[in-house]
This record gives C-alpha cells, sequence and structure tokens, in this order.
C-alpha cells in the first residue's frame, strides 16, 4: 500500500519568494495526535509538523472555496444566469406555494407569488398600436333609434367602448410589388409604346419603410443580413445580403443630425451610466490606443451610456479601441459649463473611468449583492443577513418610484441608512473586532468590495438622484451582445459606426416608449428639416411637428 503523506507548505517571506513543499507522513501526524491525548509531552518539531499540516488544511479549504465559486459562475456562463431572488438563493426557505396566509418569516424571505389572474399576459386590443383599424357599423340598427325588442319603446345610443376582434395575418418583413406595364408596339413604324406608371410604384426600388424595415431587423432584432436574405428568398423576394447593407448605409446619412444632437443631450444630463463589453472588427484602420499607462490596446468594446435628464432617458453606443470612460469623456466634452459635475454610475472597474473628466462617481449595488450570492451555499447564515439588507433597500428604493429626488434622498436616509449603517458596523464587528470572517476567504473578499467602496455604493444617501445600480446600462449592452452572438464581427470601421447610430436610435425610442420604426421612417423622409432642426426631431418631440 502506497504511503500517505501530507505536503507541508511554507510560508513566503516576501512576494517574490517561492513555496516549496515538505512531506510529513500522515502516521506521524497520528502518533502526534495520539501523544497529545495521551497527555504525552511534544517535541518542537513535532508541533511544527502538526502547525504546517493545518496551513495546508486552510490553504486547501480557501482555494476549493475560490473554485466552487469558479464552477459557480463557468455555469452561469453555460446555462445563463437564473433569478438571484431570496427564494431561489435559499430555496430551502421558500413558503409553500398552497399557505395562503404564508408571510415573510424573520430572516426576509420573499412573499408568496399572488395567483395569476385570467388572461394574464395577453395584450388587450389598445396594445395593438400598428395595426389597421376597420370600424363596422350595424346593419339595421342607428344611435338614436327604437330598440327592436317587442314590447319596448326604448332608443339605442351609441356606446364608448365599442367590442373589439383582434385577427393577426402572417407576412413577409418586405412586401414587394411588381408592376406589369403592358406594352404596344406599331408593326409599321416600330415604336413601342408602354403604359404609364401609377404614381404609388416610386422611383426606388426600395423606399424608406423597406429601408428602416431592415435596419430594425439588423440593429434592433439582431438578425444578420444573411439570415433576412435567406428568409426572404425562401418567401419568393430576393434581397441580397450586400443590397441590405447598401440601403442601411443610405439611411444612415439622414438620421445622423439625431445621433448627434442625442450626444450633446446625453452630455448635459443629471445622471451618466456607463459600461462596455468586447467587439470584433476585422478591419481596422484606426491607430491603436494608447493609455494612461503608455501601453497599447489591442482590444476592441462596445460601450453603452445611458444619459437620464429628467424623465428621458437616452441610449448611446460606440464601437472601436475606446474603453467606457474614453467615450464618456468624449461624450462630456459637449457638457455646458456652467453645469455641475453629473452622477456617474457604473460596475468600479478601471475601463469605466478611463477618460479625462470630472463625475460624482456612484457604484452598483447588484455587482456588490452578486458576490454574496455567489458564497451564499458556503455562508449561509452571512450572506442570508447582507442578502435581507440589499431586500430592504431595494423594496425603498421601490416605494420612492415617482418621488421627487430630494424627496426620493429624505426617504433613504430615514428608512435604508439605519439598516446600512448596522451592517457597516457588522462587517468592522466581524472582520476587526472579533474576526469571524477570514479576510481572504471568499466571504471576507466581497465583505472588503463592499467596504472599500462603501461611498460610491452608498451615494444615494447622500446625493440627490443618485441611482442604486447600473441595471438600466447592463440591459442597454445586451442589444450589443446579441448582434456580437449572431453576428460574430463588424467588417469594417464603417459598418460599426452604422451599427452604433441605428442601435441608439432604437433604443432611445424604447427607453421613451416611442415606436422605433415610425420614427425612423419620419426624420428619413424629412432629411432637411431634420438637418436644420435636429432638436425639434428627438424621438419625444417629433410626433409635435407640424411637418410630420
Amino acid at each position: 500500500m502506497a504511503k500517505k503523506t501530507i505536503k507541508r507548505k511554507r510560508k513566503s517571506h516576501g512576494s517574490s519568494a517561492k513555496r516549496s513543499a515538505t512531506e510529513i507522513p500522515l502516521s506521524d501526524l497520528k502518533n502526534i495526535i495520539s501523544q497529545i491525548k495521551a497527555g504525552k509531552s511534544v517535541k518542537a518539531e513535532d508541533i511544527d509538523k502538526l502547525d504546517a499540516a493545518v496551513d495546508t488544511l486552510a490553504v486547501v479549504t480557501n482555494e476549493l472555496e475560490h473554485k466552487r465559486v469558479s464552477v459557480s459562475r463557468l455555469k452561469k456562463l453555460l446555462f445563463g444566469d437564473s433569478t438571484e431572488k431570496l427564494s431561489n438563493v435559499f430555496p430551502e426557505t421558500k413558503p409553500d406555494s398552497t399557505d395562503k396566509n404564508a408571510k415573510d418569516d424573520e430572516e426576509g424571505t420573499d412573499t408568496v407569488e399572488k395567483k395569476k389572474r385570467k388572461g394574464h399576459g395577453r395584450n388587450g386590443a389598445d396594445k395593438y398600436t400598428g395595426a389597421e383599424k376597420q370600424i363596422h357599423r350595424h346593419d339595421s340598427l342607428q344611435h338614436k333609434g327604437p330598440c327592436p325588442e317587442e314590447g319596448c319603446d326604448g332608443k339605442l345610443y351609441l356606446q364608448k367602448d365599442p367590442k373589439r376582434l383582434v385577427r393577426v395575418t402572417g407576412m413577409a418583413p418586405l412586401k414587394a410589388t411588381v408592376h406589369e406595364l403592358e406594352r404596344l408596339r406599331c408593326n409599321l413604324c416600330g415604336k413601342v409604346f408602354t403604359a404609364k406608371a401609377p404614381e404609388n410604384a416610386g422611383n426606388e426600388t426600395y423606399d424608406t419603410r423597406a429601408r428602416a424595415m431592415i435596419a430594425m431587423l439588423k440593429y434592433g432584432c439582431g438578425t444578420p443580413f444573411y439570415r433576412l436574405e435567406q428568409l426572404e428568398n425562401n418567401l419568393g423576394i430576393p434581397l441580397p445580403s450586400s443590397t441590405q447593407w447598401d440601403e442601411v448605409h443610405k439611411l444612415a446619412s439622414p438620421v445622423m443630425p439625431v445621433y448627434t444632437e442625442l450626444i450633446r443631450y446625453t452630455a448635459n444630463g443629471e445622471v451618466l451610466h456607463n459600461d462596455d463589453t468586447v467587439a470584433r472588427i476585422l478591419e481596422l484602420e484606426s491607430p491603436p490606443k494608447i493609455g494612461k499607462n503608455g501601453q497599447e490596446r489591442t482590444g476592441i468594446f462596445t460601450s453603452g451610456i445611458i444619459g437620464i435628464s429628467g424623465n428621458r432617458k437616452i441610449a448611446l453606443f460606440f464601437t472601436g479601441r475606446n474603453h467606457a470612460g474614453d467615450n464618456l469623456e468624449d461624450v462630456l466634452a459637449h457638457r455646458r459649463e456652467e453645469l455641475s459635475p453629473p452622477i456617474q454610475m457604473s460596475d468600479g472597474l478601471n475601463h469605466n473611468t478611463s477618460g479625462e473628466f470630472e463625475t460624482v462617481e456612484a457604484n452598483c449595488n447588484c455587482h456588490s449583492r452578486r458576490k454574496y450570492v455567489e458564497v451564499a451555499g458556503d455562508y449561509p447564515k452571512e450572506t442570508r443577513r447582507i442578502l435581507n439588507v440589499y431586500k430592504e433597500v431595494y423594496e425603498n428604493d421601490k416605494t420612492t418610484q415617482g418621488m421627487s429626488p430630494a424627496d426620493r434622498l429624505r426617504f433613504h436616509v430615514a428608512h435604508s441608512k439605519p439598516l446600512l449603517d448596522e451592517l457597516h458596523d457588522w462587517f468592522h464587528e466581524q472582520m476587526d473586532v472579533e474576526k469571524n470572517i477570514e479576510p481572504n476567504g471568499s466571504l471576507g473578499i466581497a465583505i472588503d468590495y463592499m467596504r472599500n467602496h462603501w461611498d460610491k455604493l452608498t451615494l444615494f444617501l447622500t446625493v440627490p438622484g443618485a441611482p442604486l445600480d447600473n441595471n438600466i446600462c447592463e440591459r442597454a449592452i445586451k442589444k450589443a451582445i446579441l448582434h456580437r452572438k449572431n453576428a460574430l464581427f463588424f467588417k469594417t470601421e464603417n459598418g460599426a459606426h452604422v451599427a452604433d447610430i441605428f442601435m441608439s436610435i432604437i433604443h432611445t425610442c424604447e427607453l421613451n416608449k416611442v415606436n422605433p420604426f415610425e420614427y425612423i421612417v419620419a426624420v428619413a423622409e424629412n432629411e432637411s428639416d431634420v438637418a436644420d432642426s435636429p432638436t425639434k426631431w428627438l424621438p419625444w418631440n417629433y410626433l409635435l411637428n407640424p411637418e410630420k
């Protein structure tokens, strides 16, 4: 039988020293333990061996703990993120859905889901704003006419809420009409006479609505050109991918003034969110970007910036060598000098603050909370306490929806600040006083992150209008991620720039509940007026224009 040994990890002295391993037979350790149990004296070298074994156990336990966290992250990459509700983080505490009187327990578990009402999830007829409406009159009855019921002398009055029937039919994303113009030829002189084309035939093969639809499918839904080509071919309407690019490229010019105006509008907002994700451009012409450390940047990124000004939200995308912080610097170059620095919400990475600009920094609480969710299986008692505080803080923030920034701040100071102050004191007690939590363990690292970023994570307790997290920007970045997953890359920097223009306009329309398709069509059909007065043609203004 092979001899069991434990390799002792010698502590390194200095950061550059290498650890060496010394084999300690397992039998020696058992003998030492037997001597201690028998009350016999133990040699100093035996105590060193036992001490080394304990150190080794601590190192191995810590490594396994980190490996478990890494495996959980890998699962999320492969199978996607599951919801991070408390009832899913701690499933054993989920209330019984059959208990009608179940309530949150003392640990703050989620409440029972409400029974869904009949028909939940269906859209009413008023949601079909793009549908064609047909009004059908009664065939024999009319307003203020006599009631047809036998023996009734009453009058009929038109109701304000007619019965509505929704009928959905299938059609191709792009429709085509072939106009056949009859031709007559004289058998004597040979002259050919062709019928006149109808006025609705137009002069171009692809009209503005066709271009807008291609842009919506490509940059709004993430459908690559080649997939749309295959779909339209199957429907009997040839649409080569090269033609699709030509048409959306033509459309980029008339909408460009709006994109430029959105940048200026964002620069003067009160709150700015930013983040980025990796991208790929096959043919790069711009020189490499030199970072603050003097090194070249080899990465390509798509940055997302969400600007909030009052009740308006603007989405901007930029693809290239710049990090999110560099692109934010370019945007803030358009900010009016008399304005105070805006609030900047990000996840705290250096990429998001790499530019030269002045902001009031806030960090994302969802990133901090996620660190506890990842280690909840190893530290259920501690993480439950922390996650319950986060739950109450987010419930408080939900209550503040619709309040002014000043009222929201007062509410959080009254209700959220005591919870977070108590949590901060508990961190100090557990980490610094009682030393119950290992600083190098996964929970200790999560707590240290929160303590080191405390002022930025709790900015909403001191600055009016400061958000709790960067979720609105994370959702916007998914537009770029969807495009990357489906199309894989941009061929040129110009192609990436066209994508940035359309993704920015489409997502800005979505954030402000404006139909992006109709908006793009309206902008393109009024190109000269848009170029002269782009402010009038911002998504929330264009419906007010008499030109429209």
